[in-house]
Parts: structure tokens; sequence; C-alpha cells
């Protein structure tokens, strides 16, 4: 499978796991919710490798200022993911926490559409490496 390929293919299983993970939750269906988080994350991890890979086809510098702001971001988005993740867990235990489990779940949710169109925009703006 192409560097590409493998990108653009897991950044769309990815994102139709979420719209999961986020129909789920809205319908407090746990015994889906929970394996279709495990299901996203790892899927996201795998995208993630694709998106190491794609930049070492790319010089991303050439991007100018987008590179650093996308790198930022996705990094923030990552580590962001862990509260989601923590705050499901206390909702298991109180579920009173759910209303802060979706609020953010929601906020992981906005900083990952914002990764995937920084992500974007660096990518265009590159110029591709030659070989």
């Amino acid at each position: 499978m192409s560097v590409y390929t493998g990108f653009v293919l897991f950044l769309f299983v990815t994102l139709a796991l979420l719209g999961g993970v986020v129909s789920t939750g809205l319908a407090a269906k746990r015994r889906m919710h929970i394996p279709l988080v495990v299901c996203a994350v790892a899927s996201l991890g795998v995208t993630i490798y694709f998106a190491e890979k794609l930049g070492e086809v790319y010089d991303l510098e050439s991007a100018g200022w987008i590179t650093p702001v996308h790198l930022t971001i996705a990094k923030i988005t990552t580590l962001a993911y862990l509260l989601p993740i923590a705050t499901g867990i206390a909702t298991l235990r109180r579920p009173g926490a759910r209303p802060l489990h979706r609020r953010v779940a929601f906020l992981v949710l906005g900083l990952t559409v914002l990764a995937a169109v920084t992500g974007t925009w660096m990518l265009l703006a590159s110029d591709r490496l030659s070989g």
C-alpha cells in the first residue's frame, strides 16, 4: 500500500469511526461506544504513522509558517485524546460526569478537524521532494 493510499484510507476510516463514536455516545450506547473509541484511537495511530511517512515525501519546511502551526496543533490534539478517555472512565463510575465528558469529547473533535485542515493546508503548500 502506498503512503498516499494508506494515509487517505486510514484518515477516512478514523473519521467514520469518530462519527460512530459520536452517535453511540449521544445515544448512550456504551456497549458499542467503548469498542468504537478503541478502534478510532487505534485507527488514528495508524493515520499518524502514515502522516509521518507522508512527511518524508514532502519538504514541509517549504510550506512556511503553517508547518509549525500544524505540528503544534497535531501534538496538542493527540495528547488531548487522553481527556475524553479519562472523563469517559469517570463517567462509567459517576454518571454525573457525562456532561463534562461530552464537552471534552467535542473539544477534541474540534481540535481533530483543525489538525486535519491545517495538515491539508501544509501538504498543499509543500514542495514534493524528488526521488
